[in-house]
């Protein structure tokens, strides 16, 4: 289901594939691989005033994601349900919230996750701030970070943007108004400006980023025979760590152990190729052997528990998609 105001100040979608969900998110450049096994469900809004982006996003199952914004962009959000974040090494604690100052996202979120949040151009930000003669903490600019804030100023930007949705959901015609859409903005970039004075880096980054550069070594060199998977022992001499470091580092940094992670990580990338795949002369046991999984039957129960769809399906329905003039 896709809605779109006339005028596309309002984008509302939803979807049963992760893949799709990822590219309902418009302007940011973000990629995203599931990682717990089950039905996909996720939906996004965004509301789009002059300068500011609404967002809410709900996702079902443990998704890694990745990416950017955007070029240039600020964004503060606030998580509405669901259980540990995991990014920068740490795991978030509840009552914080997450702001990104023109940086790379990368961030495991839980089953049934909920957040909401605004997006806006970091340059206007950073001329609101020197008008008003705010500074930053140092270190965050450039940083995907967990912040504490004031609570009373976080409560206020939470009760808005339950207004804001409240608004979505039930009248939306209210905002065919530009000035009533403008004086929404306005009251958001109030209370996201209330908030920042009061935020207070929480996260260690020095620990948590030398969590995170293993994990991503590691995970480069899982992904780099992808036709031979690699034994953990393998990987555990390739990052000079021991496997209960390995373990973990990756429980910190990704939410999961690196069996379970790998297993998942390859999954996506056969579903990707299959969806992808237009040539008649390659079938599934062909792409699952480019991504090492050379037992094919097991491949298949894996990848329906994964996915709750069987490879065939998948590449049936990729097919179909790609036939000219079916859309």
């Amino acid at each position: 289901m896709t809605l779109n105001a006339s005028d596309h100040w309002l984008f509302a979608a939803s979807s049963d594939d992760v893949d799709a969900h990822c590219a309902n998110l418009g302007r940011w450049q973000l990629d995203y691989d599931q990682i717990s096994a089950g039905a996909f469900r996720g939906s996004f809004t965004e509301l789009r005033l002059p300068g500011i982006q609404v967002f809410r996003e709900i996702t079902s199952q443990r998704v890694r994601q990745y990416g950017r914004l955007g070029v240039d962009s600020f964004g503060i959000a606030l998580p509405w349900r669901g259980g540990d974040i995991n990014f920068n090494g740490t795991c978030m604690s509840s009552g914080n919230v997450i702001a990104c100052f023109d940086a790379e996202v990368d961030m495991c979120t839980p089953p049934e996750f909920e957040l909401r949040g605004v997006v806006m151009d970091a340059r206007l930000l950073e001329d609101t701030l020197k008008d008003l003669e705010i500074e930053l903490p140092d270190g965050i600019w450039h940083q995907l970070r967990e912040l504490r804030t004031d609570p009373g100023a976080a409560q206020r930007l939470r009760l808005l943007l339950e207004y804001v949705q409240e608004v979505v959901d039930d009248n939306p015609t209210i905002l065919d108004n530009p000035a009533a859409r403008q004086q929404l903005e306005d009251n958001l970039l109030t209370e996201v400006i209330d908030l920042l004075p009061s935020l207070e880096p929480c996260d260690d980054l020095r620990g948590g980023s030398a969590r995170k550069r293993l994990v991503d070594r590691a995970c480069a060199l899982m992904l780099s025979t992808p036709e031979q998977p690699m034994t953990i022992l393998d990987i555990c001499k390739g990052v000079g760590a021991s496997r209960r470091k390995l373990n973990y580092c990756f429980q910190d940094v990704l939410g999961s152990n690196p069996i379970h992670y790998l297993r998942a990580v390859r999954l996506n990338r056969v579903r990707r190729e299959l969806k992808q795949c237009v040539d008649e002369r390659i079938g599934v046991y062909d792409v699952a052997v480019k991504w090492g999984f050379w037992h094919f039957s097991q491949f298949s129960l894996d990848y329906k528990r994964h996915f709750t769809e069987l490879p065939s399906e998948t590449l049936r329905r990729g097919r179909l998609d790609a036939q000219p003039g079916r859309w």
